[in-house]
């Protein structure tokens, strides 16, 4: 009796055994009935992730009630490796859970999001959902069919070369300078008197105009007479006493240099003179300076008037104040004004070269800044800049120079160092805070640059540029266009394309003249996406021919997925 009765507990247990593997064995088998629905049908990496969003409707009586199914989907690479996104566990109505429940007789649609970090494999992957089913101490794992394919990495393309600025020069070779002086008249007269002919101020001018004339760096231009009657007085009589003080201050200045022996006395053009009979505008500027009682009244009557009897009437009734007026503000208008205007011509091209290797010291900060920009070799740059930071240690430009060459040559390191130096020097500039900022893009720390570069805003067109690069990297494509602007460089081409432009980057790739590989690479993507066959083989083999390494990168570019197995495009990528 007890025999049987072990007999029986074991052919029930064995029983429902059997019947839990076959539940989950026929839930493994309808597993194709399960319709997918896969956005985007390829999956593709933005800002450094794939997302992914499954709707999946799991058909009437697939779903056991005492099932639970984790599903997992799952990126498998053609290389071999694979990445798995975050699982999600459904279950049938009588398992006790906290997980989303299927009916069995109605089926039910359900949907998945996730997002896993991009990977280089993930170029040529498939996606796959990969479930694990149990019922009782019965597991069974099955997988589905590919249900769409990635990943498009297009993205991956931007080349992160930001742009650095230099700290630029304010060298000079002709500078201008200018020497005023001028002579006092007495009033309602137009000889020049002797003190005035003696004056500290023309003595200068003297001076100014004869050393200019012997020295080898400098050229006179011009002299302008400038000449004025006060405004007191009838209008005819300061009109014919402008003219008259003009002509004797035109003479004077010809006999001075005609005694110092400077030619341009006899040309005719070399002298520019104007005439001011009444200098109401010198009046007013002088008002405004002076300790005047009244001044603003009198300030206000030229406001008020601009007929010069009306303005010389009231101003000549404010009885208290013109008394001042004539002893400081007149006599000083009864006037002629030389200036003498010369260009001081500096350093050539090739005596700057020289100095800066041979002897910099003789140059100052801008010529040494300047001198470094016509060397060609950064190794030749380098060592003036380096001079540069020896000699004007505390000038930022020198540092910021010098880190913009290292950058160039690829020597991060040595090059934040010097930018960091700059900063100290210089805080808040933004030059400084682009090139940081460049630094920091270089070495992939990607939110630490979008913050300096937001920083360097208004620095010019290479933050915008770099803006652009970040934005990118970020996803954000519409952005990226934006920064870019007008620009017809590839990462904005490129940024049009992502962001779904594919005319505006065509446009900027046919505007861009340079033998860049990548220019070909884009056009062949936008043939492909246009489903130009041609113009796709063509512009990949040209890309390819001037970058062999893009063989490698088309062959498993889901852009060119439609092309894999055709021999023309197989005899480009090998």
């Amino acid at each position: 009796m007890e025999k049987t009765f072990r007999t029986v507990i074991v052919l029930t247990l064995a029983g429902f055994v059997v019947s839990s593997c076959a539940s989950l064995n026929k839930m493994k088998k309808m597993e194709k009935n399960i319709a997918y629905k896969v956005t985007p049908e390829i999956l593709e990496t933005r800002g450094g992730q794939v997302d992914v969003k499954i709707d999946a409707t799991i058909p009437a009586k697939y779903f056991n009630k005492k099932v639970t199914l984790v599903a997992t989907p799952v990126l498998k690479f053609a290389n071999g490796g694979e990445k798995a996104y975050e699982a999600k566990t459904f279950q049938g109505e009588k398992v006790q859970g906290n997980n989303e429940v299927v009916p069995y007789v109605e089926g039910k649609s359900v949907s998945y999001s996730g997002v896993v970090p991009f990977e280089e494999g993930m170029r040529s992957s498939g996606l796959y959902v990969r479930f694990v089913g149990t019922k009782g101490s019965k597991t069974v794992e099955y997988e589905s069919d590919k249900i769409a394919d990635g990943v498009l990495a297009t993205a991956t393309l931007v080349s992160n070369t930001p742009s650095i600025i230099i700290g630029a020069d304010n060298f000079e070779r002709i500078t201008k300078e200018e020497q005023e002086a001028a002579i006092y008249y007495l009033i309602n007269s137009s000889q020049i008197r002797s003190k005035e002919m003696k004056s500290g101020e023309i003595k200068a001018m003297e001076k100014f105009i004869k050393d200019a004339k012997e020295a080898e760096d400098m050229e006179l231009k011009n002299i302008m007479i400038q000449s004025y009657a006060s405004p007191d007085g009838p209008v005819d009589l300061n009109e014919k006493l402008a003219d008259n003080r003009e002509g004797a201050a035109d003479k004077f200045v010809k006999n001075r240099m005609k005694k110092n022996k400077v030619e341009e006395y006899k040309d005719l053009d070399f002298f520019k003179k104007y005439v001011v009979a009444e200098d109401w505008e010198g009046f007013k500027k002088a008002m405004e300076k002076s300790n005047i009682r009244d001044k603003e009244l009198i300030l206000r009557v030229l406001a008020m008037h601009s007929d010069p009897e009306v303005r010389e009437r009231e101003i000549k009734n404010i009885s208290s104040a013109f008394s001042a007026v004539a002893d400081q503000i007149l006599p000083k208008l009864r006037r002629s004004k030389f200036i003498v205007n010369a260009d001081r011509i500096g350093k050539s091209d090739d005596e700057l070269r020289e100095l800066a290797k041979s002897n910099p010291s003789e140059l100052n900060v801008e010529e040494l800044l300047y001198s470094a920009t016509l060397f060609e070799n950064n190794g030749d740059k380098l060592a003036i800049y380096e001079t540069a930071k020896k000699q004007f240690s505390n000038d930022w430009r020198g540092f910021n120079d010098a880190g913009m060459v290292l950058f160039e040559m690829g020597k991060l390191v040595e090059a934040k160092s010097d930018f960091q130096k700059a900063d100290q020097l210089s805080a808040n500039n933004k030059v400084v805070k682009n090139n940081l900022g460049a630094i920091e893009l270089k070495n992939g720390n990607i939110n630490e640059a979008e913050v300096l570069f937001g920083a360097a805003t208004g620095a010019g067109e290479e933050v915008d540029y770099n803006k652009g690069i970040v934005a990118i990297m970020k996803g954000d494509y519409n952005t990226a266009v934006q920064s870019f602007g007008q620009c017809n460089c590839v990462n904005a081409a490129l940024a049009n394309l992502l962001a779904g432009n594919t005319s505006e980057a065509a446009k900027k790739l046919n505007a861009n003249t340079s033998d860049n590989a990548m220019v070909s690479y884009l056009k062949a993507v936008i043939a492909a996406r246009n489903n130009d066959i041609n113009a796709t083989l063509s512009n990949l083999k040209a890309a390819c021919a001037k970058n062999a390494e893009l063989k490698q990168l088309a062959a498993t570019d889901m852009e060119f997925a439609k092309l894999f197995d055709k021999p023309d495009f197989q005899s480009i990528v090998k």
